[in-house]
């Protein structure tokens, strides 16, 4: 493996606690899960979970998965659907460097078909919104964007439609191609207007035909307002086990998760400046 650095008041429906124990690369580490559920949009809740730190958070991370981004989480102290994904796989890895983790679900008014077609949207701005309201008054501290595949249409759209509350971004395995059946892309956000310092972080060998490599630089060039953007580029990783396109493969950095994370915490506390 290698890697390179390059510049180029709301309202609680419902909280439960669990004591969770996480596996994740060579990492096995106990710590608090909360899932907490808020009111958003009239009629609509937001279903979430809180990764605490066992310290101070220097910084709270919001991560948005992949796929259709219906991950379950309400069922997840039995297992639940989405749990492989990069980011979602990784989230003790962010608590273990002091990061207060927040892993979204999709909101009560898109069971049907998850995040499709939804993340470039206003209404799921709005959404994240309140889940950065919510993180702030748990932690008075910074609060980055975190996206994987999808899940960087999600942090992107955020990023782009609030303009304020956000203290930075992070896209990994970036979309930057429509598919099928996901439809969205980074194309379909107004990059222009994200005034935020941004990372972007890639596994070169990834095979995903929505993710090629090659795209990265040119969608980089289109945040001109970023006071910051820079590309991390990481290498191989253990053999594929899943589709190119799927989380247990170089596109979810299968076997670099505890060197992707730390790259990335690094990045975020130098960026914001904090220990």
């Amino acid at each position: 493996m290698g890697a390179k650095l390059r510049s180029i008041g709301l309202r609680t429906v419902a909280t439960i606690v669990i004591a969770a124990l996480f596996l994740a690369g060579t990492s096995a580490r106990a710590f608090d899960e909360e899932l907490q559920t808020i009111a958003t949009r009239p009629g609509v809740t937001q279903p979430f979970l809180l990764v605490k730190p066992d310290r101070p958070p220097v910084a709270s991370v919001i991560l948005f998965a992949g796929g259709n981004g219906q991950l379950g989480v309400a069922k997840w102290a039995t297992g639940g659907r989405g749990s492989g994904n990069f980011l979602v796989r990784s989230r003790a890895l962010f608590a273990e460097r002091g990061f207060l983790a927040t892993v979204v679900d999709a909101p009560s008014d898109r069971a049907a078909d998850g995040l499709t077609g939804f993340r470039s949207t206003e209404a799921h701005a709005q959404d994240i919104a309140a889940v950065i309201a919510f993180v702030k008054q748990r932690a008075g501290v910074p609060v980055w964007l975190v996206g994987t595949s999808m899940g960087t249409v999600s942090a992107a759209n955020a990023a782009a439609r609030i303009p304020q509350g956000v203290d930075g971004l992070v896209l990994t395995s970036s979309v930057t191609r429509a598919s099928r059946s996901e439809r969205e892309s980074l194309r379909d956000v107004n990059l222009k207007v994200i005034a935020l310092p941004t990372l972007f972080v890639h596994n070169k060998d990834d095979a995903c035909r929505v993710t090629p490599y090659g795209y990265i630089t040119g969608t980089m060039r289109q945040l001109t307002r970023a006071p910051k953007v820079e590309l991390l580029t990481f290498e191989g990783g253990d053999t594929p086990r899943s589709d190119p396109c799927e989380a247990m493969s170089y596109h979810g950095y299968l076997g670099l998760e505890s060197a992707v994370v730390e790259a990335i915490a690094k990045w975020i506390k130098a960026t914001s400046r904090v220990k």
